[in-house]
């Protein structure tokens, strides 16, 4: 990542001095500004900005010490480097006390000057870097990257922005793939602790004795393997967020010290005696049913209510309609570009079949589902041919093969149930209206009339076994 430099600002009130530095530090291909008073510099710094400022101690005016005493209260992250042809060992505690990062006795060698300019330089660039991945966090999860016009959707998005600017507790619960992460991130983003660090941990990805000191860290020689103290997710989080996936297969007792660590941000390393303290928002998920959970004494019911405060249940893909086209029109574009083909569409009777299937893996198994339509298909019609034949995913959800909302009118939610009812029909059969009219024991017109009626197109490219003329009875 290359970080542009600014200048560095030079207060000296000998002009040769001033040429001097000038000249060897662009040299060394530096941008300097040169002024010959802490009072011109101050101005200077109210308008332009520096990676750092080097200042002789004694100055006409307003005095180098002065000067620093001054930036270490208006800019106390801006490195100042003090030189002075009156050293002391009392002057150089005094200079360093007054905040200067380094200080100089004249007459020096460049290599000293250049090796703590150098220093200052590289320190600039790690803070600037580390903004940006800060702000890259962001960008990634922005409200702009949770997909749809359904109902559902603009709820959940309207009660991230009415609790992101809170320190409420988040609880989200919901299916895998259905979002829970974007959700956590979109909540940070939004909150007033943005521009602080986010902190993610999966705790099904840890191993369960090791979850504890991944957290809240632990002493040296806590364990076998600990040979130095290590300092706790929690502690690297002070100040921001910190999201916990999958706390459903958190152990009990460490599902005590988090609802101990809740109450005032509290917690002890492993292997420690200390009381430490942070200031940090806790984003909890999982995929779990959470009152089962509870009823089989696998999750503490007094934890849940701690982190309850807030609770976001991301509906699941099956129940969002219009939302899949939607979504797959998105991830048609990111992996056209990604795979460098042209933008790709799909085609009505791919549109269908993704309709028609109950996605037991909601977004990220749609996500990848066109990954792989983009991968096979050869021009820019995404067929059904590209698509899988959902066998083994429908069996996944075979008890759950109709998922009717129970938040919609009764006609429309029985207008639901026919429609997936004929579309998957259709896709076990082929897209055959004469099997799938069979199938449903009806006749191929009451089949056409519904399909038109519900919107639903049979595949355009499958063969239809024509009507037998003159067939006896």
């Amino acid at each position: 990542m290359s970080v542009p430099l600014p200048p560095l600002l030079l207060v000296d009130d000998e002009k040769n001095m001033r040429l001097s530095l000038q000249s060897i530090l662009a040299d060394e291909g530096y941008t300097v500004d040169a002024v010959e008073s802490a009072e011109e510099a101050l101005k200077r710094l109210a308008k332009d900005q520096y990676f750092m400022v080097i200042t002789d101690a004694h100055l006409d005016g307003m005095s180098g010490y002065d000067l620093l005493a001054k930036l270490k209260d208006q800019m106390p992250s801006l490195p100042t480097l003090m030189i002075t042809a009156y050293a002391t060992p009392k002057l150089a505690v005094d200079a360093i006390k007054s905040g200067a990062v380094d200080y100089l006795p004249k007459p020096f060698a460049p290599e000293e000057l250049f090796h703590a300019i150098n220093r200052c330089a590289e320190r600039y660039k790690l803070i600037w870097q580390n903004a940006a991945l800060r702000h890259q966090v962001i960008e990634g999860y922005s409200l702009d990257r949770i997909i749809g016009n359904s109902t559902q959707v603009q709820q959940l998005r309207q009660l991230i922005q009415t609790v992101a600017p809170t320190d409420a507790t988040v609880l989200i619960l919901g299916e895998s793939g259905t979002g829970k992460e974007l959700i956590a991130g979109a909540v940070h983003s939004l909150s007033n602790r943005r521009a602080e660090t986010y902190v993610r941990i999966n705790c099904a990805a840890i191993p369960e004795t090791l979850l504890e000191s991944e957290l809240f860290g632990h002493e040296k020689g806590a364990f076998t393997g600990a040979l130095k103290q290590k300092s706790g997710r929690v502690e690297e989080a002070d100040g921001g967020t910190i999201f916990l996936d999958e706390i459903g297969d958190m152990s009990r007792p460490l599902q005590a010290k988090l609802l101990r660590f809740l109450e005032d941000g509290s917690f002890t390393r492993v292997g420690g005696n200390e009381e430490l303290r942070v200031n940090v928002r806790l984003i909890a998920a999982t995929n779990r049913n959470i009152v089962s959970a509870i009823r089989n004494n696998e999750f503490r019911e007094d934890l849940f209510h701690r982190l309850n405060v807030v609770q976001f249940r991301p509906a699941p893909l099956r129940d969002r309609g219009d939302d899949i086209p939607l979504l797959a029109g998105h991830f048609l574009k990111i992996f056209a570009a990604s795979l460098k083909k042209p933008p790709a569409h799909l085609s009505p009777a791919a549109r269908q079949r993704l309709l028609g299937h109950s996605w037991p893996g909601n977004v990220r198994e749609l996500k990848n589902v066109i990954e792989r339509a983009v991968i096979l298909a050869p021009d820019e019609e995404i067929l059904p041919s590209h698509l899988p034949d959902f066998e083994l995913e429908a069996r996944l959800r075979g008890d759950e093969k109709f998922t009717i909302s129970t938040n919609k009118p009764l006609d429309e939610a029985l207008s639901d149930y026919e429609k997936q009812l004929i579309t998957q029909t259709l896709e076990r059969n082929n897209y055959s209206i004469n099997k799938t009219a069979e199938s449903l024991q009806v006749t191929r017109h009451a089949l056409r009339y519904r399909m038109q009626r519900l919107n639903i197109s049979n595949d355009p490219n499958a063969e239809e076994v024509p009507e037998t003329v003159g067939q006896e009875d």
